[in-house]
């Protein structure tokens, strides 16, 4: 991690800024998706983890937010989790921080008897670079619905056993 020394854990309130700043950052959400980050920690935050179904983890350098990722069971399924966000600080881009918050991710999936992670993603050609990295994350294509989102904005759907 180019001698990063990157700490993750449980996001924590003061987080909060900095991770909707980062998913600004990143530059292919929509004010919408922003939004949606901002109403899924104040859910994490008023109701927990486990009520909200919503995990967050933050990665820091030093004290600094630098990535963070949101995670959750799946409703109605046995061991099948969401993974909904990921982004990383455009200033700490290339440097393993995105694959070391996935595989964290992965782990804390397992240890809640997690068997299956779903990615849901866009398939605009912006969304390139992140289809490109959960391909290389150990993350397998597993379906794809073309204009889900919107005319010429289909859904890609990955997919981890774990």
């Amino acid at each position: 991690m180019n001698n990063l020394q990157l700490h993750i854990e449980a996001t924590r309130p003061e987080d909060a800024q900095a991770i909707l700043a980062i998913t600004e950052q990143v530059g292919v959400f929509n004010a919408e998706e922003i939004a949606t980050v901002d109403e899924l920690l104040v859910e994490y935050f008023g109701l927990g983890p486990a009520k909200s179904g919503y995990y967050f983890l933050t990665g820091r350098v030093g004290e600094q937010v630098v990535s963070f990722a949101c995670y959750g069971p799946r409703a109605l399924t046995s061991g099948t989790f969401d993974f909904y966000w990921l982004a990383t600080d455009k200033n700490f881009g290339g440097r393993g921080i995105g694959g070391a918050m996935a595989q964290r991710v992965v782990q804390e999936v397992k240890a809640m008897g997690g068997r299956l992670i779903i990615i849901e993603t866009s398939g605009r050609p912006d969304y390139a670079q992140t289809r490109h990295f959960h391909e290389t994350h150990n993350y397998i294509r597993e379906a794809i619905i073309v204009d889900f989102y919107a005319p010429g904005d289909d859904l890609v759907i990955y997919v981890q056993r774990v």
